[in-house]
């Protein structure tokens, strides 16, 4: 019986979500980034089933008809959405499930999968955030100005995720991040097999 958990990772743009997930995963093998389906063409770099599964919109929208998505949007043209059937094959496999998603498909996720941990990463501060979208150098003035507006209102749905960290450290955050895990596979309702194998006569370690 496995007591791997789906952890879905969201916050705001420029909170270094990215940066996190590698540390998790270079740090710990125990943890897989799930591969999503994407509607977008592929990049020269990036190869089928490893960065995404692509499909055209017709195929990702018989996918939605099946109802095969945990969660799905739809960002600039092209659809994103996460397999349910990827989600349990990482879990039975006996690994933890990564996802970096936005806020509506964290919540869906949970719909589907009520024992899936959401954390919302924090910025030490707004100004610090802005920082960070700024030295990618990828924005222009008004498309920062509308992505960091974006990402100060999305703030107020990290009261509905379970656990909320401030990414000051990323070493520090992947750390926390693996404790909560950790605490979330010792609760009681995930380990009744352990007291049954205990009255049973077993011995447990």
């Amino acid at each position: 019986m496995t007591n791997a958990k789906i952890v879905v990772l969201s916050g705001p743009s420029g909170v270094g979500k990215g940066t996190v997930h590698s540390m998790l995963r270079s740090a710990n093998p125990d943890y897989e980034l799930s591969v999503s389906v994407t509607t977008r063409a592929p990049r020269a770099e990036e190869t089928e089933g490893v960065h995404y599964f692509y499909r055209t919109q017709e195929q990702f929208d018989r996918l939605i008809e099946e109802g095969a998505f945990a969660e799905y949007v739809r960002v600039y043209n092209n659809s994103y959405g996460t397999l349910k059937s990827e989600l349990q094959r990482i879990v039975q496999s006996g690994k933890h499930v990564l996802l970096d998603i936005e806020f509506e498909g964290g919540l869906n996720i949970k719909k589907a999968f009520p024992e899936a941990v959401l954390i919302y990463l924090l910025p030490p501060s707004l100004e610090e955030l802005k920082a960070r979208i700024v030295k990618r150098g990828s924005e222009t003035p008004e498309t920062l100005q509308t992505r960091f507006g974006k990402a100060v209102a999305e703030l107020e749905y990290a009261k509905l995720y379970d656990y909320v960290l401030v990414n000051q450290d990323v070493y520090l955050t992947a750390q926390r991040i693996e404790q909560i895990v950790q605490a979330e596979q010792c609760r009681a309702k995930d380990n009744l097999h352990l007291i049954e194998s205990l009255k049973g006569g077993q011995k447990l370690c």
